[in-house]
């Protein structure tokens, strides 16, 4: 793979559709747990001791540090297009606020690795459409367990909390969804079934390179 990034988007889409790896985009709506998943399966699937096909990114985000999240903050010019080319393989705005999905994931996929991210369920159909293999888990609970949850992370208002809750996605179809997980029991039910989807998801790129090389 060429060491200078796409020049655009569709630079990026010409580039990535062959990778061997596999993109696992974490998605469900705010309080549903996501984070919470996805920090338990990298203490699991992460070894010190080996080299992991597992790349769990941080992501980009316009606003400043706050405890309840581990995420790289930038100003929103990071957002704009830049002559030597995108900064993010993935990104949108929602709540006022805008994400990037860092463009270090694609020398990952070239290699076979696995990516895993929280992206906003309206990135889904885009990353289908740039990325070869997608896995696409969306994260489940009552609406009253996600209230609870915003709450006790103390980042939001309660009116922000409120617009969070209401929040819908026309475009997101349950035929874009892989797998569900339902996270509304301890989260080490949950943990356990994304570690089974992860380790999955290795043995796809593994199978992708040896058909493939």
């Amino acid at each position: 793979m060429s060491s200078e990034a796409p020049s655009n988007c569709s630079d990026l889409a010409g580039e990535v559709r062959d990778h061997p790896g596999t993109l696992v985009l974490i998605v469900g709506p705010s309080g549903a747990g996501k984070d919470t998943l996805i920090d338990g399966a990298r203490r699991i699937v992460l070894s010190p001791d080996a080299r992991s096909p597992f790349y769990f990114p941080r992501r980009a985000i316009d606003r400043a540090a706050h405890a309840s999240e581990d995420f790289i903050p930038v100003p929103s010019s990071a957002f704009e297009d830049s002559p030597t080319g995108p900064a993010f393989a993935l990104q949108w705005s929602a709540h006022g606020t805008r994400y990037g999905i860092p463009i270090s994931i694609v020398p990952h996929l070239a290699s076979g690795g696995v990516v895993v991210v929280n992206v906003s369920r309206t990135v889904v159909e885009k990353a289908r459409a740039t990325f070869a293999r997608v896995f696409v888990v969306n994260v489940t609970c009552p609406p009253e367990t996600r209230a609870r949850r915003l709450a006790e992370r103390g980042r939001e208002t309660d009116r922000e909390i409120g617009a969070r809750m209401e929040r819908t996605i026309s475009s997101f179809a349950p035929a874009l969804v892989d797998y569900v997980i339902d996270n509304s029991g301890a989260p080490e039910e949950g943990i356990a079934k994304l570690v089974e989807i992860l380790n999955f998801a290795v043995a796809t790129s593994v199978r992708e390179r040896l058909t493939t090389g």
